[in-house]
């Protein structure tokens, strides 16, 4: 999970990791409540693919990220088009596919312990009420780490099932993806345990 990260010495890695994740949550907010056209939308686009070229992204690496998104897209792209609109659909999934791209840059130009350090000073001024901002931080890191494997595990099953000619199972897909899941989430709590990460 951790090997997302690329090291280099761009302008978008040398942001601070607070920052980075201050802009994505704005940006996304921000995309959200104004993006109503795909004309909009393309412009969103456009700065996106120039922040990966400006991060100095290989086009395989950032195609990565988003392929294992694409058929969850295709069926809202369905939903919508039968709920709403082409256009609506459109924006709705190029929405969902910026902000995906814009989670994925973060994620490639920062390093994990910058993620979580930035994570655990915003919450420090909550210690006063109870909360533990290093175990928060751990989670929201570990959270935004395991997005990119849960998508491997689906994309991985997803070729197997193709493999087998049951392309359009859905049991096929799901069963091993919540069998595979659940076998990572032990694998991961044993590991935090056998570091002294536990619920005391």
């Amino acid at each position: 999970m951790i090997g997302l990260y690329l090291a280099g010495d761009s302008p978008v890695h040398r942001v601070p990791a607070g920052m980075k994740l201050l802009l994505l949550l704005v940006t996304i907010v921000a995309a959200t409540v104004f993006v109503r056209t795909p004309g909009v939308l393309a412009v969103v686009a456009a700065v996106v693919a120039g922040f990966f070229a400006l991060a100095r992204i290989p086009w395989r690496t950032a195609l990565a990220q988003l392929r294992p998104v694409l058929w969850m897209l295709a069926f809202i792209a369905v939903f919508q088009v039968l709920t709403t609109s082409p256009a609506r659909a459109v924006v709705v999934c190029g929405l969902l596919l910026v902000s995906v791209a814009l989670a994925a840059l973060v994620t490639l130009t920062t390093r994990v312990t910058d993620l979580l350090d930035a994570v655990t000073r915003a919450l420090g001024p909550l210690r006063r009420v109870g909360v533990d901002p290093e175990r928060v931080g751990l989670l929201l890191t570990l959270a935004i780490r395991c997005v990119p494997v849960l998508a491997e595990i689906v994309r991985e099953v997803a070729d197997a099932r193709r493999a087998r000619g049951v392309q359009w199972s859905v049991t096929a897909l799901v069963t091993p993806v919540l069998v595979r899941s659940l076998r990572t989430a032990d694998a991961m709590g044993e590991a935090l345990v056998a570091r002294g990460i536990d619920d005391e």
